[in-house]
């Protein structure tokens, strides 16, 4: 990322998304005021900011992540299809501008150093298995292979961003607390949870069903 560590960056706002370093984000841009953003950020470094979108509370969240274009393709009529790569995230300093998109004066956060690297170690590999017999557990339950990618990140930091992006379901909010935790070990802590709590549920469905193979699951 850059070499400062506040700087202006356009903001994309998005509802139910949460974008996490080095996860890729497809967009497809139509509003007027973001072909003018895109334009922008094209003429510049390809850089600005995903950031969630409360349409409760018509606000934005104040930690997001900064996403470099890595791919664009623009239509006759303007629209353009767009994929994207998370960098670092960022916190909301001030918000500049509005029009014709917003745009805030930012700061780059990164997680704590870490003081106890053996029990960060220890965690990581217990979030690893835990995802393993997730993934086994649903192929056995509904009868179809799923796998988890050949090489899952090793550093502990970048793990708990892959699990956190990966989660299934309405799950916005909680992964919008993941990105705004500054611990690692806390961040990994919290999915290994939610991991345990699907495994013993997947377990105890797969029990079942084989116990009872004429039940059908719902």
């Amino acid at each position: 990322m850059g070499e400062l560590s506040v700087r202006e960056l356009p903001l994309f706002p998005l509802p139910e998304v949460v974008l996490f370093p080095q996860e890729v984000l497809p967009l497809h841009i139509f509003e007027s005021r973001y072909r003018i953003m895109l334009k922008s950020v094209l003429e510049t470094d390809s850089m600005f900011g995903v950031i969630k979108w409360d349409q409760n509370t018509k606000s934005m969240a104040n930690v997001g992540c900064c996403a470099q274009i890595i791919k664009h393709q623009t239509a006759e009529d303007g629209r353009s299809n767009i994929i994207t790569l998370g960098q670092q995230r960022f916190q909301i300093l001030e918000i500049v501008r509005s029009t014709p998109y917003c745009s805030a004066m930012v700061s780059w956060i990164n997680d704590e150093n870490v003081d106890n690297f053996q029990k960060l170690d220890a965690l990581k590999d217990s979030v690893t298995e835990a995802l393993s017999d997730v993934v086994k557990l649903t192929s056995k339950l509904t009868n179809s292979k799923k796998n988890l990618p050949e090489k899952l990140p090793n550093n502990p930091m970048e793990l708990s961003f892959w699990v956190a992006s990966h989660l299934g379901g309405a799950v916005a909010e909680e992964q919008q607390r993941l990105l705004e935790e500054r611990n690692t070990y806390t961040r990994l802590k919290r999915e290994f949870e939610m991991l345990d709590h699907t495994r013993k549920q997947l377990a105890a469905r797969t029990a079942l069903k084989e116990s009872f193979p004429d039940i059908k699951d719902n």
